[in-house]
């Protein structure tokens, strides 16, 4: 699955941003080291701005940029043809950019999604502006490994039960399946729901980066 499938599937902008919101809340609780966590969110971004972060710790990741305007969303697989440090441009794929909004050039240009040369780190690319009946992309072609599935499948499949097999194989534990589902509903967090996923986590612990996320508690 490209690009190009994936901004076919994806839900709304209120889903995927919802969603984002609730991987970040679950790795928090699940996993108390923040280096080994998946996903991220930063509800304080920019004075106007949310991020949905994500990183397999294996040179994996994505960012999902929540604006007034809009999302600006980037992939980068680090065994892609398409990354610069792989393809014969030594740069950013061809067409990767092509019709982005100007909205979204700030974060298309944001030096976190870069490495120490300047080079983007993308290998695919999509976004919507909030208007907008759909998602798009660059008129970008071969790109049948650019990463878009297999970054983006959570996002993709909005489900609970697509966290939960994720989890319960990365964690290496048994989730509650009615407390991810409290989650990704964004109800209020309580000291039952933190303890029904993991039980070395207390509520208490949590206040600082549940704000950070923007997750309501109770």
């Amino acid at each position: 699955m490209s690009v190009h499938d994936l901004i076919r599937q994806l839900p709304d902008i209120a889903t995927v941003r919802r969603v984002s919101r609730a991987l970040a809340v679950l790795d928090l609780v699940l996993c108390e080291d923040p280096q080994s966590r998946y996903y991220v969110f930063d509800a304080r971004w920019s004075e106007t701005e949310e991020a949905a972060l994500m990183n397999n710790g294996s040179g994996d990741a994505y960012s999902i940029v929540f604006s007034p305007d809009g999302v600006y969303a980037r992939g980068f697989e680090h065994e892609s043809s398409m990354s610069p440090y792989r393809n014969e441009f030594g740069h950013t794929w061809p067409g990767m950019f092509d019709g982005l909004p100007a909205e979204f050039h700030q974060a298309m240009d944001e030096p976190a999604f870069a490495d120490e040369d300047g080079r983007r780190l993308v290998t695919t690319c999509f976004w919507r502006r909030t208007d907008d009946a759909e998602w798009s992309c660059g008129p970008v072609k071969n790109v049948s490994d650019d990463g878009a599935e297999d970054l983006f499948d959570l996002v993709m499949d909005s489900r609970p039960e697509a966290y939960l097999t994720f989890a319960e194989d990365y964690y290496e534990r048994a989730l509650d399946l009615e407390a991810v589902r409290y989650v990704y509903a964004l109800m209020p967090l309580s000291e039952y729901v933190v303890t029904s996923l993991n039980p070395e986590r207390r509520l208490a612990d949590l206040t600082e980066e549940i704000a950070e996320i923007g997750y309501p508690r109770s």
